[in-house]
């Protein structure tokens, strides 16, 4: 993968390389398009090509915290881990301050101390001025001073640089020997004696007019003046070389107060940025606690309306049994009294039943009767043999009185 680091690469401090970089400053490298488009493929002799057209240095910029240039070749060399050689020679390339300031700022993240300190203090030597991102705009600063602030600070370029030990501890030891200013050649040396230029006296005597004392008196002024004139020039030579050490110490104190004045804003944006993160902090857990009151508000309407509900439900169905009870009895009492009404009904059936036997057994005896009685007339000569006066003249019925009046 593009974003995979070499794997004849070394371990820096115990970890992958890229691992100097955070993982969210690493991924807003990944997703950049410069990195995508111009970073990808490049080896240890084509890099140098693309450190050449940089005009600034810095690590992000912008609102939305955009990579630089800059800090995408720096994850590059990460990521290709060039031989300590071609650093040394990033470094020490005087034509182009920007290739000098990367191959710095790669050999503070993953160089010894010692290497350090030895590749980096050179630089304090190069006053060219240099433009460094900011989220903003540009800020214009110089090769030393940033160089500076690698061996200082343990911020830089918003990266959080491996730990440095100071300087005079590795010269305890004796792995470094002491720092010889390029300043101090300037200087006036202490050991040097020091040539007193004797005073005009008033009890000079004047010289005689003699015709050869003229010459020797003409030829000692020309020795005194062109020694007084050394003299001038050496006293001149030292006051300039003074002035001009006070001067550079002038500008190096004020250097420095613009350093500590530059940290000190530092600081207070710092300060500043940590207390806008704890007030929108704040606001988000306020925001968030509200929202949450809300949602106990909803949820306790939404319980309190399920629970009406389900009363509302309940008092339904015990209505709804009630009617299903009452139909049902009122259901039993209809079937009851259809049920009484039509064993009445049934019994008055089976009693005309019994009568309309009764009527007809009567009916058969008496017939039974007659015809008894005209054979018995027959032999004595009726007219009709076979017909009796019972069955000639009709029986009266007997009206039978139904219930149902009753």
């Amino acid at each position: 993968m593009a974003n995979r680091t070499d794997p004849s690469a070394k371990t820096i401090k115990g970890t992958n390389p890229q691992n100097l970089i955070e993982k969210i400053l690493r991924l807003r490298i990944y997703s950049n398009s410069y990195w995508k488009e111009h970073c990808f493929g490049l080896t240890a002799s084509t890099i140098v090509d693309k450190a050449m057209e940089l005009t600034e240095i810095g690590g992000t910029y912008g609102g939305t915290k955009k990579p630089t240039k800059f800090m995408c070749l720096v994850l590059k060399l990460l990521q290709i881990q060039p031989e300590k050689e071609i650093i040394v020679e990033f470094i020490k390339n005087e034509d182009y301050r920007y290739v000098r300031l990367l191959g710095a700022f790669y050999m503070r993240l993953v160089g010894k101390p010692v290497d350090v300190y030895q590749y980096l203090e050179p630089l304090y030597n190069d006053y060219r001025t240099i433009r460094y991102k900011l989220d903003h705009g540009h800020k214009k600063s110089h090769v030393d001073e940033f160089v500076q602030s690698l061996l200082t600070q343990d911020y830089s370029c918003d990266i959080v640089l491996p730990r440095l030990p100071k300087r005079c501890m590795l010269e305890s030891v004796g792995l470094l020997e002491r720092r010889i200013s390029a300043l101090e050649d300037d200087l006036e040396d202490p050991d040097q004696p020091q040539v007193e230029i004797p005073a005009p006296t008033s009890t000079t005597k004047p010289v005689e007019p003699t015709s050869e004392k003229p010459k020797e008196t003409h030829a000692g002024d020309t020795r005194e003046k062109s020694r007084g004139s050394d003299k001038t020039t050496d006293r001149e030579t030292r006051d300039g070389d003074r002035a001009r050490g006070e001067r550079h110490h002038e500008h190096e104190g004020e250097r420095e107060r613009g350093h500590e004045r530059e940290k000190d804003k530092g600081r207070d944006r710092d300060r500043d940025r940590e207390r806008e993160r704890d007030r929108d902090r704040e606001r988000d857990r306020d925001r968030d606690r509200e929202r949450d009151r809300d949602r106990g508000r909803d949820r306790e309407r939404d319980r309190e309306r399920d629970h009406s509900h389900d009363r509302t439900s309940e008092r339904d169905r015990d209505r709804q049994r009630q009617r299903e009870s009452s139909r049902e009895r009122d259901h039993r009492h209809r079937e009851s009294s259809r049920e009484r009404h039509s064993g009445r009904g049934e019994g008055r059936e089976r009693e005309r039943e019994r009568e309309r036997g009764k009527r007809k057994d009567s009916s058969r005896e008496r017939i039974k009767e007659s015809r008894g009685s005209s054979t018995t007339k027959s032999t004595d000569g009726s007219s009709h043999p076979g017909i009796t006066k019972a069955e000639e003249e009709p029986v009266p019925r007997k009206r039978e009185h139904s219930r149902d009046k009753d």
